[in-house]
Parts: structure tokens; sequence; C-alpha cells
């Protein structure tokens, strides 16, 4: 069996103020977050290696789970995560060429029996500054549902943490 190498854990919150966010996650890495866009910051903490993610809701909610993740090194890393995942009897879907989180990525999710997701993916791409570079949508058995981890205005079956324009 090939090794799938990974990256590092992802781990990404709705909060009430990503500003707000921002200073108090500034203080707790002691870094500054590597994006920041509209409603969005991404933080790359090197020590413990950790992909975090801030999605400011309109929920009202705020310091909520958004979703969980592992971030690899290829599509193929993604691809054989999907098929060590399907062999184990978990369901998966797939976002393959997923314009999200201001860059271009390979991923397959899955869903704990709390309803908690998770992700394995690959950025390919940076897109910050792109024009619809939040934007998603996938086919899911002949359905067009929001993709978890990207732009949704409403909670779906798929992405039961996702509320409003918010991206992973």
């Amino acid at each position: 069996m090939n090794t799938i190498k990974t990256l590092k854990p992802h781990i990404s919150l709705n909060v009430n103020n990503v500003d707000k966010s921002i200073e108090f996650y500034s203080k707790l890495f002691g870094i500054e977050p590597l994006k920041v866009q509209k409603g969005y910051a991404k933080f790359d903490v090197q020590n413990p290696p950790l992909n975090f993610t801030l999605n400011e809701s309109a929920s009202g909610k705020g310091e909520t789970l958004s979703h969980l993740g592992i971030q690899v090194e290829t599509t193929e890393d993604v691809l054989k995560t999907r098929e060590r995942w399907t062999a184990e009897g978990l369901s998966t879907f797939d976002e393959m060429q997923v314009d999200c989180c201001y860059a271009l990525q390979d991923k397959t999710w899955t869903r704990d029996p709390d309803g908690n997701e998770w992700e394995v993916f690959v950025v390919l791409e940076n897109t910050e500054g792109k024009e619809n570079s939040c934007a998603c949508g996938v086919k899911v058995d002949k359905e067009e549902l929001s993709a978890a981890g990207c732009c949704a205005e409403t909670a779906n079956p798929i992405n039961i943490n996702r509320s409003a324009q918010t991206c992973c």
C-alpha cells in the first residue's frame, strides 16, 4: 500500500466577527493570518502544524465548528483516502477542481456518527484575488448541492453546519 503524505490537520470555525476572531487567534497562535478576505481568514500554523480557518457566520451563533480536515500533498492522496474510507464502509462525496477558500482544490468528504464533517484535500492553486474565488456547487447523485466547506446560502443535507454566505 502506498503511503499518503499528510501535511497537517484542518479546523474551520464559524465565528460572529472575523475581525475580532483574527485579533484573538493572532494572539493565541502568535502569528498573523496568511489570508484575510471579507468574512474569512486562514492561519497557517507551523507549531503545531495546523491549517486553521475562520468563517464569519450570519446566523449569530458563531464560535461553532464548521468542519475538520486533513491536508494532503497530492490528488492521488485524496483518492487513496477516499478508496480506503469506501473500503471501510464510510459514505463519501468528492469535490474535484472546486474553487473554494480562495484556492483550487480536490477533496473528498465523509461524516462521523454525530454529523461532524471531515474533508481530505489538496490545494492545487491559490485563487485569491480572482473573480468568484469562493464559488461552489457540486453534483452528487444528480442533485445540485452546496458543497461542504464552500459558500452556501442555507444549510443543506450535505453540509449541516453551513448557513449564510461563508467559505471554508
